[in-house]
């Protein structure tokens, strides 16, 4: 205590203590420096700025600089060559990098030319704030230390005290390597009395597989900057871990040099009479690395290889492959149906099953092999040194068979499967790049033809995705130089005989191969983000056709036009589609809009409270693909709709089944119980129509009544409709 009073006094009789601080913001763009400073500013603090690292280096030599917030990537340098300018020129400003940079090695580097903490900028502001008021706290303890040491370099007991609470390890070696002083820090550190290694020899406390490296640090006898310097050690400690009953280790940064006695009074020889060093812990440091370089390379759910280090296997792989003469196999892993996982249990349950899935196939593989989480669902795996195709197939049979048996999700049994692609090198590709192409385009191969199953790349499905790119290419033309079209089903209603509405169906008159169907070119349109002008396009032209028809005297039809899901994932979708009814001001009773049964499951309340609005405004629902789906009642009682329709599939069985179908009974019944119309779709024979009739189920559409066809023929159609009805 006395000394601790000591120490207190020599620092309030030494300088004033500093109470003003200086923060040195170094980032090229402007509205990050002025975001920096309004973040970090306080109360005497003063808040100062640098474009680049020349302008940075001018301020550190000319001002007194307390913290340093620095970018790596400067326009005239890299951050790191200012910290080492900063080391040669003995400026101790505290660093804290804060930067975009996402690479282990920047950090590492950062770290080890003097930054006290490496934040990313997208981490939490907080996060920087702490760091700098820490950092300021520090500079100042540091500062405060100096003063005292100054004043108390002469006085002997006040140097022991320092070195008593130090917290790195002070010690003495004699010529032999044997303890004769170590100061307190040893206790807490590595769990040993001093008086029990006094006297014994450093190699009781490292490490046995770095003794190599201790034996020449501990036995240093060079000084000044020849000496060794921030040489890394392990450091064993006395007490066992708990786990293993092992001694626990530190990573320790050792400094030493030779301590030497003069011989003869005011004489040049001297004599080497052992060794002094600080040992200072940084386990936490190299543990942070660690969990920096694990962190850049894996993904954090499944503990997998990430995208990063798979490349960078693949390559080594292929490159060792090509010296050999050998063969490497990979696999493209795509979840079906994961989706419905995270749309019905949650992402929670989602995250689960994609942990569950990567234990399940990593048990199929070798102990070579790699297997990595490409993004979302995706996984990729690696498969060196393969003796011929057949074993990259049998591999992916063992796979889909591990499948078989269920997942777990949400307390109820799940049959995930997946679509695996496959290639080999170098029979179908001699690069990463190309390897990953052809086992992408092998699993789009299996998802398009049912799913569950592995199928390898074969050329001609390179030739596939070539005809698609030109597709999606062409249909952007299509939709620029008017090449759509519409065409019109009608929807009859038997008990009165009268044509009550038409669907219209978009059609693309190609140039080149003439009328292609709505299911060649709208899944590509959905998924190269083209149904929106096509949506559009149909909505506008299905209104000017309807303000047409009711001029001629057809007021009493109504228009039926599908609507993408997608579309209800915007938040403009009632708007745009009131914009065309208001255009050519028809009366919106008069449009029905048709949405698909899996829309009511995708953010339920968000498409219910859309389609109420649609409701409000007079629009017409109907229900497409009824019964194909797994929507809640409840959700079918929330809907405002109007019609169900009966989907097709249910219609060809008729014909197959005889005339009684549960299912058409149960759709038509849940239909009456709600009060909505039904209408049933894809109707082909008169022994259909019976049947359906029977059902109860009066209004239909489908190749018996007419094909889909140009509004000229089906107005033909309806006005001959109601002449026979006369």
């Amino acid at each position: 205590m006395e000394i601790g009073k000591s120490l207190f006094s020599a620092a309030k009789a030494g300088l004033p203590a500093q109470t003003h601080a200086r923060v040195l913001i170094v980032d090229d763009e402007p509205r990050i420096r002025e975001a920096y400073g309004a973040l970090l500013a306080a109360d005497g603090r003063e808040i100062l700025t640098c474009a680049n690292g020349a302008d940075a280096m001018a301020r550190l030599g000319s001002t007194d600089i307390d913290v340093m917030v620095l970018d790596l990537h400067l326009p005239d340098m890299h951050g790191t060559e200012i910290m080492a300018w900063m080391g040669d020129a003995g400026i101790d400003t505290a660093v804290v990098v804060f930067s975009g940079d996402d690479g282990i090695d920047s950090a590492i580097l950062a770290l080890r030319r003097g930054a006290c903490e490496f934040i990313r900028k997208h981490a939490n502001p907080e996060e920087l704030i702490r760091t700098v008021d820490k950092a300021i706290r520090r500079r100042h303890l540091e500062r405060e230390n100096a003063r005292m040491t100054a004043r108390l370099e002469e006085s002997e007991r006040l140097h022991r005290f320092l070195v008593e609470h130090s917290p790195d390890i002070i010690y003495t070696l004699d010529p032999e390597g044997r303890f004769v002083f170590l100061n307190p820090r040893i206790e807490t550190l590595l769990g040993y009395r001093r008086g029990e290694l006094i006297g014994k020899h450093y190699s009781l406390i490292v490490h046995p597989m770095d003794l190599d490296q201790a034996r020449s640090a501990f036995a240093e006898r060079r000084v000044g900057l020849r000496a060794t310097m921030n040489r890394e050690i392990r450091l064993r400690c006395r007490n066992l871990d708990v786990r293993t009953f092992e001694n626990r280790t530190i990573v320790a940064m050792l400094s030493s040099q030779g301590i030497y006695q003069q011989e003869v009074e005011d004489g040049d020889e001297k004599r080497f009479i052992g060794t002094a060093g600080v040992l200072r812990d940084i386990t936490e440091r190299k543990h942070a690395e660690e969990t920096i370089s694990y962190q850049t390379y894996h993904d954090l759910l499944t503990g997998l290889p990430n995208r990063a280090l798979f490349r960078d296997r693949l390559k080594l792989a292929i490159s060792q492959a090509r010296r050999r003469g050998e063969l490497v196999g990979l696999m493209y892993l795509d979840l079906d149906r994961f989706k419905l996982v995270n749309d019905t249990h949650g992402q929670i349950e989602g995250d689960e099953l994609l942990k569950s899935f990567a234990r399940r196939v990593r048990e199929c593989l070798r102990a070579g092999d790699t297997m990595s989480r490409q993004s979302g669902d995706e996984f990729t795996i690696l498969l060196p040194d393969i003796a011929d195709a057949q074993a990259l197939q049998r591999i992916a049979e063992k796979i889909v068979a591990a499948l078989r048996a269920p997942f777990t999700v949400g307390g109820r049994d799940f049959r995930c499967t997946a679509s695996i692609g496959l290639a080999v090198f170098p029979d179908d590709a001699d690069s990463v790049d190309g390897l990953l192409r052809d086992a992408d385009m092998a699993m789009c191969q299996v998802k398009a033809q049912g799913k569950n199953g592995f199928m390898r790349y074969a050329p001609e499905m390179h030739r596939s995705h070539c005809e698609r790119v030109d597709l999606s290419n062409e249909l952007r033309i299509a939709i620029e130089s008017n090449q759509l079209t519409l065409h019109y089903q009608p929807q009859i209603d038997l008990v009165h005989g009268r044509v009550t509405g038409v669907e219209a169906l978009v059609r693309w008159q190609h140039p080149e191969r003439g009328l292609l169907g709505p299911n060649i070119f709208i899944p590509l349109a959905e998924e190269e983000g083209l149904i929106f002008p096509i949506s559009d396009w149909v909505l506008n032209e299905a209104c000017r056709q309807q303000a047409s028809w009711r001029r001629s005297g057809l007021t009493d039809l109504k228009v039926a036009v599908n609507i993408s899901p997608l579309e209800f994932n915007r938040a403009d979708v009632v708007e745009r589609i009131l914009l065309p009814i208001r255009t050519h001001q028809v009366p919106p009773e008069s449009i029905e809009i048709e949405i698909t049964e899996n829309l009511l499951m995708d953010d339920a309340e968000s498409v219910i409270a859309k389609v109420q609005e649609l409701r409000k405004h007079g629009l017409r629902i109907s229900i497409d693909d009824f019964g194909t789906r797994y929507s809640s009642l409840n959700y079918l009682r929330r809907f405002p709709v109007n019609t169900v329709k009966i989907d097709q599939s249910f219609v060809r069985d008729l014909d197959s089944t005889g005339r009684q179908s549960p299912v058409i009974s149960a759709i038509v019944g849940i239909a009456r119980g709600f009060g909505l119309s039904v209408l049933a779709e894809g109707v082909e024979t008169a022994f259909q129509i019976e049947a359906l009739l029977q059902h109860g189920c009066d209004v239909m559409q489908g190749f018996h009544f007419s094909r889909p066809v140009p509004a000229d023929e089906v107005q033909r159609y309806i006005e001959a409709q109601a002449l026979a009805t006369l």
